[in-house]
């Protein structure tokens, strides 16, 4: 059985933080060093330490490149940022000399232009572990994508050393090493903390997000949380990664953890530059929730269709599990509605205050009832319009599917088409 993976990106996201939080999880470091001996790519060495990142111990991975060691690895290298390649953060208890993992055969890796089909030719030297080499291609891909898109060229015609640096090439077969070793089968990321202001790069300067970075967002739908932080917290392969793991953005209403793990950044901010990975599992639902279920109801003849439908908004948005109107007669034949709600045993009593401030009801009548839940989770399934949020639930061992309708809406209203041909569509590439 798989495991679910929770990323908490509140300082950002990188290649070399993905890594570094998922080896502290508990990653095999000899397995992973063996996979990247396979690649067959020199001119670097791998060491791996620890570091306190405002007083916080934090596992530190570093891609060391033979003939760049006064400035090592600082986050990624896909565009070549010209600020800050040296290592920034106090090496209060460095370990690295336990890890090191030389390859001393030079390679003039700074001037050569790969493509993606050269990079996946590399990638598919490892010996099996075909869920490693997909995963791996899929994050390249990705960030291939951005960059022609930045670049206004054809993926395919994208030539560019800065997925094909040696650094790139190892964050991301290593992040996807680690995430089979660990046995990960559904991953929540969190909103992507970024900075702000500009960076300098070999194209000049450049906004923050970068638009490799501003591309994986917009077409994954990854949501972004832009801070006061002067530079850079997410890069391409960061976000890239982000994006080929993320099967869901939340988290059960109460979860357990099983394992943490936390990677170090390279920079310092006034908040600990860290990326935390846990390892989460779905908490027992109190019986109350499971089993049994409140509703109110009431009905009300003297107040504005107006104030109803602005009363069920706000019970929705107070945390009841439903709310709707239903028409009915009441005494002397007035034409009326009932209000009602299905909550928790918890929300009554603040339910119950939105009803009697919202409506001109003396009266609520409340009562529990059981219920029957199927199994269910939220999904994210790839279409050709983008991600799609879908609730797929269980049934006789067989699985249902319903894309969100909030998603379905905002594909009709970005690309102009129906509600019944975008629908199809999602529906067909599930079954893709």
């Amino acid at each position: 059985m798989g495991r679910t993976l929770y990323l908490e990106c509140y300082s950002g996201i990188s290649g070399d933080m993905t890594v570094a939080a998922l080896l502290d999880l508990g990653a095999d470091r000899e397995g992973l060093l063996k996979t990247l001996d396979e690649l067959q790519v020199t001119g670097y060495e791998i060491k791996i330490g620890r570091v306190v990142k405002n007083g916080i111990d934090a596992c530190d991975f570093d891609v060391i490149l033979e003939d760049d060691h006064e400035h090592e690895h600082h986050h990624d290298h896909e565009h070549d940022h010209e600020h800050e390649h040296h290592h920034d953060h106090d090496h209060e208890h460095e370990d690295h000399h336990e890890h090191d993992h030389e390859h001393e055969h030079h390679h003039d890796h700074g001037h050569v232009h790969r493509n993606l089909v050269d990079v996946n030719e590399i990638i598919d030297r490892i010996s099996g572990k075909e869920h490693v080499k997909e995963l791996a291609k899929r994050i390249f891909d990705i960030v291939a994508e951005a960059e022609a898109k930045a670049h206004d060229l054809p993926k395919n015609e994208v030539h560019f050393h800065e997925v094909g640096a040696v650094d790139s090439i190892v964050d991301i077969v290593s992040a996807a090493y680690c995430i089979d070793d660990l046995g990960i089968d559904e991953v929540i990321v969190s909103e992507i903390f970024e900075g702000s202001g500009h960076v300098h790069c070999q194209h000049g300067t450049l906004p923050v997000p970068v638009p490799a970075v501003m591309n994986i967002a917009q077409a994954s739908g990854l949501p972004l949380h832009i801070t006061d932080n002067d530079g850079e917290m997410v890069t391409p392969t960061g976000a890239a990664i982000a994006a080929a793991v993320r099967t869901g953005d939340r988290l059960p209403e109460r979860y357990i953890v099983k394992a943490s793990g936390i990677g170090a950044g390279k920079k310092d901010f006034e908040k600990a530059n860290i990326l935390r990975a846990m390892i989460i599992a779905p908490a027992e639902p109190e019986k109350a929730d499971e089993d049994e279920i409140w509703v109110l109801e009431t009905n009300v003849d003297d107040c504005s269709g107006e104030a109803a439908g602005y009363t069920v908004e706000r019970l929705m948005d107070s945390g009841a599990r439903d709310a709707f109107l239903v028409p009915i007669y009441m005494k002397k034949n007035r034409p009326a509605f009932m209000i009602k709600v299905i909550c928790a045993a918890r929300d009554i009593e603040k339910l119950e205050d939105i009803i009697f401030a919202d409506t001109s009801t003396i009266g609520i009548r409340k009562y529990p009832v059981s219920r029957r839940i199927l199994k269910r989770r939220n999904i994210t399934v790839s279409t050709p319009f983008g991600d799609v949020n879908v609730k797929a639930s269980e049934f006789n061992n067989k699985e249902r599917y319903t894309p969100e309708a909030e998603s379905v809406k905002e594909i009709c209203e970005r690309t102009g088409k129906g509600w019944q041909e975008v629908y199809s569509v999602i529906m067909s590439s599930l079954h893709n």
